[in-house]
Order: structure tokens, then C-alpha cells, then sequence
């Protein structure tokens, strides 16, 4: 690690003499606008199939390619981490991601949006893990929690307000000013990042394992590709791509798997699994995911329909939700530093739990306001258990896998996604599906809103029992120590 002082500091957030704050506005303002253009696309996807005259299951590539990219590249951003310098790595992304946004803006062929699209998400997906990695290395592991919510706040602040600044942007500029919009504060960001951000990671450059690039490549790639085609085909999980490409995917990862253990320098070390917190930190991690990935897909389609709201109109309604989760997301780590994991995570796991089992009783007569505050009570205990979680199973790795552990948490978002969207909704079409089966007159249009009432709530009576699962693993999390200091202290011992 680069030396910036003539004494010697562990962590740089305790030298006197490196500006911290520089360094993560640099991180950080790449990494918002990276994550607003994320979802910023998603309410423009009806225009580009008018300007470009595609169909639904081509635009949506959009959105699949995106994290298809980004379920292919983040795996490898453990080895990129340790073969470049924090300033080549970042400034060589954010360069990447404004290549892809220009590509993108002055696309004049749906191909070639496409094509922009996938190069903006090979940046997008090196960010999040370069900055948890630099931050780790930044801040000791007291203080860790409170920065660690500054990222959430940027996380997920910027998907809470991009369906409503894309909805103005496209409405009253056309779709092109979504890229055009970006490119400035982009540029501004690597200008920023080029002054201010210094090396904080020693460049070891290991040796990079082909076939474990390759295996990584066809596993994640193929997982996300299956679950993500699950709602293109009428035969959901039994049409032959999907089933392919799952086994395909599944069959790779485990070989991935078993050749991780067997190399001294693996592109993923899976040893991250063996400290007890981080395996908490990640299944907790993946359970929060899908309720909000399962609540963010499935409350639309439900006030859209049952309740016949417009889609603006159900967006504004989740609007208060995603920005509570943002705005809370600092305050959740301020106390984690102070008290610790249990204090929030157990009453956050209780108060998901509830919210689960509320949602499971929604009906054709549910007030609004029961749906607006459920929400803001998911993303509360999201904010409160997602980060704080995240961050106490790193602090207990040692440095040397901090970027393995970042990259595997950064790797299972895209996958998570992609299947738990993929599972609950095709939940909720077989629920729904024979709802409809069994009643006497299936074409009454009340029927139909109830069969997908019926649907919602299956779907979340199952994400009840996953939240039930969270509060038991929250019973036993305990506040993460770094092994290299428990080593140090049973050695005094």
C-alpha cells in the first residue's frame, strides 16, 4: 500500500495527511451516475420499441444484457483489483462506461444502442465492487458502517429516483437526452477522480486462471440468461433455452466451484465462505434482494391491475419507500458502528416479517395507504439489515480477500435478481393460473383481478417464510472482528 507519510498507518482514514473525503466523492459520483443510468432506461423501453420498431422480447435486451454483462464481468473484478492500481482501475471503468453512454446517445440503429448498452455495463459492474474494496482498505472496521451506509444511500437513491426523472426526460427532451444528461457529470467524475484519488491496494498481480474465467464466464452468464428468459417463453421454466441454459449454468458453476478450492491463487476465492459472518452476511444479503427485487416487480403489477392505478401514478406511490430506504441507509450505519449487527438487525428482520405477512392478506379492497406504508416499512428493514449485514461478513475477512468478498457479494446481485424475479412472478402466473382453473366463471373480469390478487399473495406469504428465516439467522450474528486481529490476540494470549 502506498506510504503517505513517514509513519506508518494501517488504515489511511487515520493519517492526518490524506484527504479521505476527495477520495470518496470521486468513487462516489461515478458510481451514482453509473447506477441512475442503470435504471433509467427501464420506463423508456415502450419508446425505443416505437423509434426503433423491435418487439418486446428484443428491447427487453436492455435490461437482460445489462446484468447479463454484469453477472460475467463482476467475478473477475477480484483479479482486476489486484493487477491494477486503484486510479488506473477506476479512471480505465468510468472511461469504459462514458464510452458506452456516447455510444449509446448517438446510437442511430437499435443494434447499436444494444451494443453501448452492454459496454456501459462492463463499467457499471466493476464500481460497486472497486468501491466497497477501496473503502474497506480506507476505514477501520469501527468506522466501516457509517460509510458503508453512504454507499447505500448512493445504491439506492439513484434506482429510487430514476423512474421519475427518466419519466420528465423522456416525456419533455426524447430518450436520448437519458445518455446526454449523464455525460457531463461522467466526464466530471473521472476529471474529479484523475486530481484527487490516490492508491490505496498493493498490485500483486497473481496468476489469472483461463479456465477458471472461462467456467465463471459460462456459469454466471448462463444462470442469468435462463432466469432472466423465464417470462419471454409461455412455458416459464419448462421451455428447453431456459432449462439449457440453467443446467449449462449450474454444471459450470460447480466445476467454478471445485477449482476455486484447489488453486493457490484463485480468480474467486470461495474460502470468504468459511468465516461464519460472511456466510450471514451473504444469506441475509440474498433474502433482502429478492423480497425487494419480488416487492419492486410484483406491487406494480398489482396496483396496476387489481387496483387500477396508472403506472405513474403506482410509481409515485413506491416513490416515499425507495427514498426513506436511501435517506436511512447512513443513520443504519452510524448505528451499526456504535451498537453493533443484533440492535438492528433483529427488530429489521421482525418488522420484514411483518410486512410480508401483510402484504400476504392485500385484497380487491385494500386502501392505498396500506400499500405506501408497507413499503416504506420493507425499505426501512431493507436499509437496516442489507448494508449492516453486507458490512459486518466483510469486516471479519482478512485484507488479502477483501476484494474476493466484495466481488462474490457484487456477483450474487445481478443473480439474485435475475431469479428472483424469474421465480416469484412465475409463482404468482401458476397461483393465478390455477385460480382460475377452479372457479366457475374464469372470464369475469373480477375474477381474473382476483385470481391475481391470489397470486400476490402466495407470492409473499413465501417471502413471510423466507423473512422468518432471516429473523432466525439475525438471532446469531454476533459483531464481526478481522481475523488478523483475532489472530494477533490469541497470540498474546
Amino acid at each position: 500500500m502506498t506510504d503517505h507519510s513517514n509513519k506508518t498507518y494501517e488504515y489511511l482514514a487515520d493519517n492526518p495527511k490524506v484527504k479521505v473525503m476527495p477520495i470518496m466523492l470521486s468513487l462516489m459520483i461515478g458510481a451514482f451516475f453509473a447506477i441512475l443510468n442503470e435504471t433509467l432506461l427501464n420506463i423508456a423501453l415502450t419508446t425505443l420499441m416505437k423509434e426503433f420498431g423491435v418487439t418486446v422480447t428484443t428491447v427487453q435486451w436492455m435490461a437482460t444484457g445489462f446484468m447479463l454483462v454484469m453477472g460475467v464481468i463482476i467475478p473477475a473484478s477480484a483479479v482486476l483489483m489486484q493487477w491494477f492500481t486503484t486510479r488506473q482501475l477506476f479512471l480505465s471503468t468510468m472511461l469504459v462506461f462514458t464510452i458506452g453512454t456516447s455510444i449509446c446517445a448517438a446510437a442511430p440503429t437499435f443494434p447499436i444502442l444494444l451494443v453501448g448498452r452492454l459496454i456501459q455495463a462492463m463499467g457499471t459492474g466493476l464500481l460497486i465492487p472497486i468501491i466497497f474494496n477501496v473503502f474497506l482498505l480506507i476505514f477501520p472496521p469501527e468506522r466501516r458502517g457509517k460509510v458503508m451506509g453512504l454507499v447505500g444511500l448512493v445504491i439506492m437513491f439513484a434506482p429510487a429516483i430514476g423512474p421519475t426523472l427518466s419519466g420528465i426526460i423522456v416525456e419533455h427532451l426524447g430518450w436520448r437526452f437519458l445518455f446526454i444528461t449523464v455525460l457531463p457529470f461522467a466526464l466530471f467524475s473521472i476529471a474529479f477522480a484523475y486530481k484527487f484519488l490516490i492508491n490505496v491496494s498493493d498490485v500483486t498481480k497473481p496468476k489469472i486462471d483461463v479456465l477458471s474465467l472461462l467456467l465463471s464466464t459460462i456459469g454466471f452468464g448462463s444462470i442469468v440468461f435462463g432466469f432472466s428468459s423465464v417470462g419471454e417463453s409461455d412455458s416459464g421454466f419448462l421451455d428447453p433455452v431456459v432449462l439449457i441454459s440453467i443446467g449449462i449454468g449450474a454444471a459450470a458453476l460447480i466445476f467454478f466451484s471445485f477449482r476455486q478450492w484447489r488453486l493457490e491463487e484463485p480468480l474467486l476465492d470461495l474460502r470468504v465462505f468459511t468465516f461464519p459472518m460472511y456466510t450471514h452476511g451473504v444469506i441475509l444479503f440474498l433474502i433482502i434482494l429478492m423480497a425487494m427485487f419480488s416487492s419492486e416487480i410484483i406491487l406494480p403489477l398489482y396496483m396496476q391491475g387489481p387496483l387500477a392505478l396508472t403506472a405513474s401514478a403506482a410509481g409515485l406511490l413506491l416513490l416515499p419507500g425507495s427514498l426513506l430506504n436511501g435517506l436511512m441507509s447512513p443513520v443504519m450505519g452510524h448505528l451499526f458502528d456504535k451498537f453493533g449487527p443484533r440492535l438492528l438487525l433483529i427488530p429489521a428482520s421482525v418488522i420484514l416479517a411483518g410486512t410480508m405477512l401483510i402484504l400476504s392478506r392485500v385484497d380487491l379492497e385494500t386502501h392505498l395507504w396500506v400499500i405506501v406504508v408497507s413499503y416504506m416499512l420493507l425499505m426501512l428493514s431493507v436499509s437496516a439489515i442489507m448494508m449492516p449485514a453486507e458490512t459486518n461478513g466483510l469486516n471479519q475477512l482478512p485484507k488479502r480477500l477483501y476484494p474476493h468478498g466484495t466481488a462474490v457479494m457484487t456477483t450474487l446481485q445481478p443473480v439474485a435478481g435475475a431469479i428472483g424475479v424469474s421465480v416469484f412472478v412465475s409463482i404468482m402466473n401458476a397461483r393465478q393460473k390455477h385460480f382460475l382453473e377452479h372457479a366457475k366463471t374464469p372470464a369475469d373480469p373480477i375474477v381474473v383481478q382476483e385470481s391475481l390478487v391470489a397470486g400476490v399473495e402466495l407470492v409473499y406469504f413465501i417471502a413471510f417464510a423466507m423473512a422468518v428465516a432471516a429473523f432466525a439467522l439475525s438471532l446469531f450474528v454476533y459483531r464481526a472482528v478481522p481475523r488478523e486481529e483475532t489472530d494477533a490476540k490469541a497470540r498474546d494470549l
